[in-house]
């Protein structure tokens, strides 16, 4: 690997720490954090946060089985498959595979931001033999059904609290107006001619290049894999669980507003309104938004009401041990993998 490439590797997994870590670092500077065994100790109801824990696992889960439901229209019978059934029957994803991956993938991006993605497809084609490329259509197809999800809710609550979310970005300095209101008519053109220009320029840079076969064979897999939404058999089932995955995770933060005093009592509505603005905070490349997520959610329950040190302790408590459940199940998917056997043993 070239010493450009190497700088460039490390600067995707250094950068995102570092940003992370300054965010917090701004948010506890001057605060005794030896104050925070007191508060584990004494002025939290664990009890909540364990029962917290099974719905942070069937989000997981749910995004297991959700999975499974779009590779399966996936019929991959690749050349490069080792060993290939006479039958020509597909080769499946199996749900448990699935469900290890998405653990795995979890815990990885906890290294490098989104690389969660890549890996699970990685780990699919190692056990599974599933082409690694048809699996990213089918994750990018996830994220599309995810963002329209998440789209829409955000949308009711945004309606619902609208005067708790103008409160938010007044006190946060976020306006949309003043985002926009430097670009004319003028300003949008050029903004779209440049973005045409910039895409005929790489598909231009690509035919050149030697990898551009490789590259075009990657993106037609991908599309194969968006298509294959139209496959699905069970489309009810595919709707439950990609809601399922969300008020999964909403019940896993909201659970863990009874595990304070000072929490317990806000109400549906603060769990909802900063739960939407943490799914927007953690876009931010940090590890499991780090940083970002804290500083939305101590935001939101200032606004509340909440007192600035406590909202700190809420949201260091929370993110850390939610944290720590993320690396658990990566290391039970793992070691879960480490024993299941492979469908394709010569596919690496």
């Amino acid at each position: 690997m070239e010493p450009k490439n190497i700088l460039a590797y490390v600067a995707k997994i250094v950068l995102p720490f570092i940003l992370g870590g300054a965010i917090l670092w701004w948010m506890y500077r001057g605060e005794d954090l030896s104050l925070i065994s007191h508060v584990l100790t004494e002025e939290m109801d664990w009890t909540w946060m364990l029962l917290s824990f099974p719905f942070g696992i069937l989000a997981q889960m749910f995004r297991g089985w959700r999975w499974k439901q779009t590779l399966d229209p996936i019929d991959d019978l690749s050349p490069s498959t080792a060993k290939q059934p006479s039958s020509g029957q597909k080769i499946r994803a199996r749900s448990t595979t699935c469900i290890y991956a998405v653990f795995i993938s979890y815990a990885a991006s906890l290294v490098i931001p989104r690389i969660g993605e890549f890996s699970r497809c990685a780990m699919l084609k190692r056990y599974d033999g599933v082409s690694f490329s048809k699996a990213l259509g089918t994750v990018v197809t996830e994220r599309a059904v995810d963002t329209l999800i998440v789209m829409l809710y955000s949308g009711v609550i945004l309606l619902i609290e609208m005067s708790i979310f103008g409160t938010f970005f007044k006190k946060t300095g976020t306006s949309l107006d003043h985002i926009l209101e430097g670009f004319s008519l003028t300003g949008w053109l050029v903004t779209a001619i440049c973005g045409i220009a910039v895409l005929i320029l790489l598909h231009l840079l690509l035919k050149n290049f030697s990898i551009y076969n490789k590259v075009k064979m990657t993106l037609s897999g991908i599309w194969e894999g968006v298509l294959s939404l139209r496959g699905i058999k069970n489309l009810p089932l595919y709707l439950f669980f990609s809601i399922g995955i969300w008020v999964m995770y909403f019940l896993h933060y909201y659970l863990t507003f009874f595990c304070f005093d000072f929490t317990a009592n806000l109400g549906i509505g603060c769990a909802l309104v900063s739960f939407v603005v943490a799914n927007f905070a953690v876009i931010v490349p940090t590890p499991n938004g780090a940083g970002p997520w804290h500083f939305a959610i101590k935001t939101m329950l200032i606004l509340y009401g909440v007192a600035d040190e406590q909202a700190l302790w809420f949201v260091l408590i929370v993110h850390t041990v939610q944290t720590m459940l993320v690396i658990a199940l990566g290391i039970y998917g793992w070691a879960a993998l480490m024993f299941t056997k492979r469908l394709n043993p010569q596919t690496t």
